[in-house]
């Protein structure tokens, strides 16, 4: 009885924490591509922002942008902007839509988006027959994208 008692209480904690998600084809993004509203309905959390930031397995974005806060992160790119100063420069809504899908704010980048499934251009069926069919995942999730721009803010000269 006890264990059914837990094992309710975590399922019901389980489903609040998704309640309020955001799913990737209903993001609402403003006039200039910004995101008003948490995807995940939690805030972000800024030390994991900054390892999905890092990490070439996950959002992998310092292979195109160059931080000078994370030192210690080898091959930083010089594809993207710099982001030294960018919780200075911009706000949470401008930096979720851009993470999101920046080409929402600037129509002709090379940034992926990290929190979309439709809409894709799939040549692997002109060359192998072969492409992916239906919705792909996101790249990051809507906590992860919260994350990110949570470590993004604390991007500051001082």
């Amino acid at each position: 009885m006890r264990l059914t008692a837990i094992t309710a209480a975590a399922v019901l904690a389980t489903g609040a924490a998704f309640a309020d998600t955001v799913a990737p084809g209903d993001v609402q993004f403003g006039e200039y591509g910004d995101v008003a509203t948490s995807l995940s309905g939690m805030a972000g959390d800024a030390d994991k922002g900054s390892v999905i930031f890092s990490s070439r397995s996950k959002g992998n974005c310092a292979a195109c942008h160059a931080v000078a806060q994370l030192p210690d992160v080898a091959f930083q790119g010089e594809v993207g902007p710099e982001l030294t100063w960018t919780g200075e420069a911009r706000t949470a809504e401008e930096l979720r839509g851009i993470v999101a899908n920046a080409k929402m704010t600037f129509p002709d980048t090379v940034m992926p988006a990290f929190y979309k499934t439709t809409g894709f251009t799939r040549p692997g069926d002109g060359y192998t027959g072969k492409a992916a069919q239906g919705d792909l995942s996101p790249i990051l999730s809507a906590q992860e994208i919260e994350d990110v721009v949570a470590f993004l803010l604390t991007l500051q000269e001082s």
